[in-house]
């Protein structure tokens, strides 16, 4: 069937978030009472070291950081969309299927599966399918079709991990070590269903290393999805570290946004399908973790950028 795109203006990142994610300014030795105002609102923008921070805790995204999961993602979904006859619009002969470039977009603008589903229903139409031969109408028959679909999918998922033909990305095993090693809380805070990033974890970085994760959380223990900041803060919570202690590793704004809207740092490890975003507000992008070691996250986390 022909490319879907998903119309940009629909799906435009919330501007708040992004606002909301500007640092604080520091200014050494001078209260804020003592800056004029005028002055405030001209300063340049600045790199400054603050003594405070100090990195107590690493935190990383599942999907795209610990491994390039997109495509396996998708096929997961269009595997479900197939063994459920899900057609969209229901007039469709063959069964919904989402391209690369369509769930490129799709995934990099709406974190978790459901939100995707249900943005994607309700802007083209709710679906025939065998689970529901016409178009579900109420609230609870649909919540009830989008949860079949995604258990039947999480559970494709899971065999596609476990086929063993995935590999967790460059360099991140090796940081992981490194920072157990130094004494820094490690957490992992995934979008994805939760038995979906459990075994993703397992199988990818270890049972050792998970179990010695200091905290983790998925999708289903939080209301609101990335990049809705409540996982980073509940993580904070979790962890007993202050959000400024905190440095996350993400692959996408959306993720960017929700660790920024926590009022936490941010470094990226792009993929190809997140390569051309705007990572300005980041405190530095990677290609992949390879060559990036605790020592140079410990000296990058030094610097706090601050906006006047």
């Amino acid at each position: 069937m022909p490319p879907t795109t998903v119309p940009s203006t629909s799906l435009a990142l919330p501007t708040a978030a992004r606002a909301g994610a500007r640092r604080h300014a520091f200014f050494s030795n001078r209260s804020p009472s003592s800056v004029p105002t005028a002055r405030l609102r001209r300063a340049p923008r600045l790199v400054m070291v603050s003594a405070s921070a100090s990195l107590e805790a690493l935190i990383f995204d599942c999907d795209g950081v610990i491994l390039e999961s997109e495509n396996l993602h998708r096929q997961a979904y269009n595997d479900a969309f197939a063994n459920f006859g899900v057609r969209c619009p229901p007039a469709s002969s063959d069964p919904l299927y989402w391209d690369e470039a369509f769930y490129d977009d799709l995934q990099n603008r709406i974190g978790g599966g459901k939100p995707k589903m249900r943005w994607y229903f309700g802007e083209n139409g709710w679906p025939s399918s065998k689970i529901f031969e016409t178009p579900p109408s109420t609230d609870s028959d649909k919540e009830k079709l989008v949860d079949i679909i995604q258990d039947w999918k999480t559970e494709r998922y899971k065999e596609i991990i476990k086929s063993g033909t995935v590999k967790p990305r460059p360099g991140v095993l090796r940081l992981m070590d490194e920072v157990k090693d130094a004494g820094i809380k490690l957490a992992v805070c995934s979008a994805a269903t939760k038995s979906s990033v459990i075994m993703c974890l397992e199988n990818l970085i270890g049972l050792e290393r998970f179990n010695g994760l200091d905290c983790f959380l998925a999708g289903d223990d939080v209301k609101l999805k990335k990049p809705d900041p409540t996982i980073y803060i509940t993580a904070s919570e979790k962890l007993g570290v202050g959000s400024k202690n905190c440095l996350v590793v993400e692959d996408s704004v959306i993720g960017l946004l929700a660790a920024k809207g926590a009022g936490m740092s941010c470094i990226i490890t792009y993929t190809p399908s997140t390569a051309s975003q705007d990572f300005k507000d980041a405190s530095a992008t990677y290609p992949d973790l390879s060559n990036v070691r605790l020592e140079d996250l410990k000296l990058l986390f030094q610097k706090t950028l601050v906006t006047g």
